[in-house]
């Protein structure tokens, strides 16, 4: 049994990411009252999608707390929708967002503790392509409404190696995407692997 269950480790989670961006909006810094706000940083986003996603991460457990043995055909439907979306997150957002700031360990642990259905890897990459696309139009708006860019490094490289830059990032993305793809099937056939294992009967 695990010394702390997942269940209160998601809860836990939730929490730090809920004060993180609590205590992140309270900083008063030039940047933040511009247009866009802390919404033109990839770090800002980024807290808010791990923050949605342990949040739907703890309504997942607490949908199958009530669902447990209720035999309520429509509950257990919803529950299964839920961890849909939980999946999907995951496999999307949470990790390929998540892996360029300092909340992979929680990913990781998440990986650990339950088991993620990934989405077909057409429909996966699809959706990493869409937000990676959807972020770099965003923060071409920005510029082209203010006339800075997010990052200040971008100011002094030429059009060419924008285009670079932002289609160097697409593809790591998709890297991103396909590394937690792989990860979350090593773990899960480790798992599995070594409970067939324990099943096997002991020769005498």
């Amino acid at each position: 049994m695990a010394l702390v269950p997942c269940q209160v480790l998601r809860v836990a989670i939730l929490l730090s990411y809920c004060s993180i961006l609590c205590n992140y909006k309270a900083i008063e810094m030039p940047s933040h009252q511009t247009y866009g706000g802390s919404w033109k940083f990839l770090t800002f986003i980024d807290l808010v999608i791990q923050a949605v996603f342990f949040g739907i991460c703890v309504l997942t457990d607490l949908s199958s707390l009530l669902t447990r043995g209720s035999g309520n055909q429509e509950q257990e439907r919803q529950l299964k929708k839920l961890i849909s979306l939980r999946d999907w997150m995951l496999a999307v957002l949470a990790f390929p967002v998540g892996v360029h700031t300092t909340v992979l360990p929680f990913i990781l642990i998440e990986m650990r503790t339950s088991h993620h259905q990934y989405p077909s890897r057409s429909s996966g990459l699809t959706a990493i392509c869409t937000f990676s696309v959807g972020y770099i139009l965003w923060v071409c708006w920005v510029h082209h409404v203010t006339g800075m860019w997010v990052y200040p490094f971008l100011e002094h490289i030429g059009p060419g190696a924008r285009i670079i830059f932002f289609g160097s990032t697409t593809i790591l993305m998709n890297f991103l995407y396909l590394l937690g793809e792989v990860l979350n099937n090593y773990i899960w056939d480790t798992q599995r692997s070594m409970e067939e294992e324990k099943e096997k009967p002991k020769l005498e």
